[in-house]
């Protein structure tokens, strides 16, 4: 197969979204052709104000498009952009490629793949690591499970996308192991809020406590900026607690499947969605803002 150059290939992207769009503007900036397709007008127009094409249709843009790409919010939408009746493998597409980006359930990744087969497109499941801003950045990591040789013709795609990526194995290893690191993320996320509530009842100062756990060796690098954005009780969202709730029900059900219990996941899990109960549209960083409620209710009744 050959490189999937600027030069060479015209990209169609599905699903124009927080991360989709900041994907695209990436892919335009570095010369690829792109043509998107979102079921939301706006956001298709608005990608168009930066060199983006807008297809009207699924089917036109999986015509027109070497490469198909999608960023898209779950499992059920993702199975109906690509296996429904009008869906991109409803048409003939034989010899393309599809690099399906979204966080979704390796089964469905696998099934992707399997019915891309055949119809003679490659379908490879590409993970994304890393929130809105590193997608600006360019500092993302890909994560993919696949055909090896289209993972080798694909590079400059990732080049023009991630700081880094990796094959990690067949169809459905980019999304297990997406699953594996967000795993972490979001367990560690609720240890971080439970330590900062720990220190708070002891009567630390919270500005001191937020600054120097930045600079401590236990935290990750993608839980330092939400602390930072903490000390501001900044919890707009980069990456939204409701995208973290769905990953943690992947989580848990992929767990399930194998016979394994996950106990520290399943209760990250709850108290993630009893803050995703108080504040939908929050980041997942919010967990911070819910363990300290404890605190506060415990001085007030003290």
């Amino acid at each position: 197969m050959e490189s999937l150059c600027s030069d060479r290939v015209r990209l169609g992207f599905v699903g124009v979204g927080e991360m989709g769009s900041r994907l695209v503007r990436r892919l335009l900036d570095h010369g690829y052709s792109v043509a998107v397709y979102d079921r939301d007008l706006t956001r298709a127009a608005a990608s168009s104000a930066y060199g983006a094409s807008v297809a009207k249709s699924l089917a036109e843009l999986a015509e027109n498009a070497d490469v198909i790409m999608s960023c898209l919010t779950n499992d059920s939408v993702v199975r109906d952009i690509y296996l429904g009746r009008d869906g991109i493998l409803a048409g003939k597409q034989t010899g393309k490629v599809a690099l399906e980006m979204s966080t979704i359930s390796p089964k469905t990744s696998r099934e992707l793949h399997a019915q891309g087969a055949s119809r003679g497109v490659s379908v490879m499941d590409v993970a994304i690591s890393g929130s809105t801003p590193a997608v600006e950045q360019g500092t993302i990591t890909l994560l993919a499970g696949g055909d090896a040789e289209v993972f080798e013709a694909a590079k400059p795609i990732f080049d023009a996308l991630a700081q880094r990526y990796f094959l990690m194995g067949p169809s459905g290893a980019g999304t297990s192991m997406k699953l594996v690191v967000n795993t972490i993320l979001g367990v560690g996320m609720q240890a971080i809020a439970e330590a900062i509530a720990l220190g708070e009842a002891e009567g630390l100062d919270r500005r001191k406590l937020l600054v120097v756990l930045q600079q401590t060796a236990v935290v990750a690098p993608a839980h330092v900026g939400k602390l930072a954005r903490a000390e501001d009780d900044d919890y707009r969202p980069q990456f939204a607690i409701g995208l973290m709730n769905k990953d943690y029900r992947l989580i848990l059900e992929s767990a399930r499947l194998s016979n394994l219990t996950l106990p520290a996941t399943a209760a990250a899990f709850e108290l993630n969605s009893a803050t995703f109960n108080e504040d939908p549209s929050a980041d997942f960083s919010s967990v911070i803002r819910h363990m300290e409620k404890f605190v506060q209710r415990e001085r007030k009744t003290a």
